[in-house]
């Protein structure tokens, strides 16, 4: 069941020094957010935290508990020159039915098809992972988190380095997951993209600028604070000693703007 999930004063970072700072909002049920901002600004490890591979600095994230979590990293993981064929790439889906050692049945073959079917791939079951281009390989990736069935999808740049048509394919499929009731956080930026495909989103620069509406949100003066704010930031601060180092924390993000 998809639950409300929410972020409540959360600083998250590497070695102890932080990469987001004090983020405090709440991403409804079935929400379609995508998430933007200047390179460095926090959106690939706000990802990394909500997929449980990274613990919060400071803060919490509550509503994770029961839910089926999907996440496809900025740059794929998977050796393509493996010798693994793109049916049983896109099988891997159904871990969580099937187990380590668990064979398919007969439905779960069919329904690892009918994934490929809606990716475009209906014929490359067979085929092995290094004869697919680059667009092909994210087709793949895109029907096995379709037989994941997750209820939180988190897509970190999926569409960097991938043609045109293929975009709108797997932009299709984002769409389809929110009007099935997923909560979907996508990086994108491609901002034109955002307007387009996403109802909401969220406007990082290590802390949050603006979140909501993606129409309120994208406006020239918080993309402008954004940059200035990505800018300002000093890499070379002091590492942090503890919790009580930080300053005190803003008040929660909501459907509004947040200023720096």
């Amino acid at each position: 069941m998809v639950h409300p999930i929410h972020l409540d004063n959360l600083t998250l970072g590497y070695e102890r020094h932080p990469a987001v700072h004090h983020l405090s909002l709440t991403l409804a049920p079935g929400s379609l957010v995508g998430v933007v901002g200047p390179n460095g600004s926090g959106k690939s490890t706000l990802l990394k935290a909500l997929a449980r591979l990274l613990q919060p600095m400071q803060g919490q994230v509550h509503g994770l508990t029961g839910q089926r979590i999907a996440y496809l990293p900025q740059h794929s993981e998977i050796d393509r020159g493996f010798p693994i064929r793109v049916a049983d790439l896109v099988a891997m889906g159904l871990w969580h039915e099937v187990g380590a050692l668990g064979g398919l049945t007969r439905g779960q073959r069919r329904r690892c098809e009918d994934a490929l079917q809606t990716v475009g791939l209906g014929e490359f079951g067979h085929r092995t992972l290094d004869t697919l281009s680059g667009g092909q390989f994210q087709r793949a990736l895109f029907a096995r988190l379709l037989l994941q069935d997750a209820d939180l999808v988190l897509l970190d740049e999926p569409f960097a380095a991938v043609d045109t048509r293929t975009t709108q394919d797997l932009l299709a499929i984002l769409s389809q997951w929110h009007r099935a009731g997923k909560t979907v956080l996508v990086v994108l930026h491609d901002l034109p993209q955002v307007m387009t495909h996403c109802p909401e989103a969220l406007l990082l620069a290590r802390s949050a600028v603006a979140f909501g509406s993606t129409h309120d949100v994208l406006t020239p003066v918080n993309l402008q604070r954004a940059r200035r704010m990505t800018e300002a930031w000093d890499e070379s601060a002091p590492v942090c000693q503890d919790a009580m180092a930080f300053p005190e924390s803003p008040a929660p993000v909501s459907h509004r703007e947040v200023m720096p």
